[in-house]
């Protein structure tokens, strides 16, 4: 038998290839694994409209905090004027008393029997004796008063103390609410930004048609409100059932194409809630500032009985409402990025109306 050859080792060349093509392979399926699929513009539009629904729960908790706080400055600073108020009529009681102190001292300072073996009228000093018991009888009174007057200004200091306190627990929480209104109208335009250019235009596009719409719908408003001034016009919406009701829905006529900023109460944007509160302002109407409150601002209207001016609310936990105009429709804010508009209360999930 002859002797076995052992391989040829590879050259350099055939292993330069090698090393080349396995790490190539090797970057190759790591590219794979690690690359993500960019969601299409459905999903994203999807994602985004939830996050903007999640902010708008959390700008109507924001409302309600900020009303909260505003009610808590206006109790701090009548009880602080309460407390200003108490401590001048202290310190007028505590004059009183030590002038009434010094005047029994000057004049009580001897024995009242050796006083009046002294005195050269007896019957002048009987008379005076009677005057400082009326005297003693007030300072009595008087120290009353006061013991009374502390007793109400510890506990209107006291009452202070704790409505700042929570004043400064609602400023806290007014903030942390706030960052997490950010975060989520962040987290929606991050991604937004996922889209790719064509996808972003097509999105930029559509927000510009619901602005002219918008802005159409406020046209068309105005020209139908000057001429039914002239004449009767069968094409527009059922009046509405009074004059209180008129004013709103004209005032949220006007509001039309005004974009929507959380938190907002006009004149120049608006959220939900912030709008409704402002067309009843312009009838002389005063409505609670977030959504869930204002669902009890008035009696509940049924569906069937709808009129002009109600307000319809939505979703279970009713974080938006909007004003209904007739013809199934409402003038509603609707969310960050888009602008007063027009829309069908079946647009979303109708929880019932209120007429304030």
């Amino acid at each position: 038998m002859g002797k076995r050859r052992k391989p040829s080792p590879p050259s350099r060349a055939r292993l330069a290839v090698l090393t080349t093509a396995v790490a190539g392979g090797a970057v190759l399926a790591s590219g794979t694994a690690d690359a993500e699929p960019r969601p299409d513009l459905a999903t994203v539009r999807e994602r985004v409209d939830a996050l903007n629904e999640e902010a708008e729960q959390a700008v109507e908790q924001y409302n309600g905090f900020q009303a909260q706080q505003q009610k808590l400055q206006g109790d701090a600073s009548r009880i602080q004027e309460k407390v200003a108020r108490g401590q001048e009529a202290m310190n007028e009681l505590r004059t009183r008393l030590g002038g009434v102190a010094a005047e029994q001292y000057r004049n009580n300072g001897i024995d009242p029997s050796v006083r009046l073996m002294l005195d050269a009228d007896p019957a002048a000093y009987l008379e005076r004796a009677s005057v400082w018991n009326q005297v003693a009888d007030s300072q009595t009174a008087l120290l009353r008063q006061a013991r009374e007057e502390q007793r109400k200004l510890d506990q209107d200091r006291a009452e202070a103390t704790a409505t700042l306190a929570r004043l400064d627990s609602a400023g806290t929480e007014l903030a942390e609410r706030k960052k997490r209104i950010q975060a989520k109208l962040s987290e929606a335009q991050a991604t937004l930004n996922q889209l790719s250019a064509e996808e972003r235009a097509k999105v930029n596009a559509q927000q510009s048609a619901e602005k002219a719409k918008a802005e159409a719908q406020k046209a068309a408003a105005a020209d139908r409100a000057s001429r039914s001034a002239q004449r009767p016009d069968p094409n527009a919406p059922a009046p509405p059932a009074s004059g209180r009701a008129a004013a709103v829905v004209r005032f949220a006529y006007a509001q039309l194409g005004k974009p929507y900023r959380w938190s907002a109460t006009g004149p120049d944007d608006f959220d939900c809630s912030g709008l409704t509160g402002a067309a009843y302002r312009a009838a002389d109407v005063k409505l609670s500032r977030m959504s869930q409150d204002q669902w009890n601002d008035g009696p509940r209207v049924a569906r069937a009985d709808l009129q002009p001016g109600d307000l319809v609310f939505f979703y279970a936990d009713i974080h938006h409402v909007g004003i209904y105009i007739g013809d199934g429709k409402m003038i509603h804010a609707p969310r960050t990025g888009k602008n007063v508009e027009v829309l069908p209360i079946d647009a979303m999930p109708y929880m019932g109306a209120v007429r304030p």
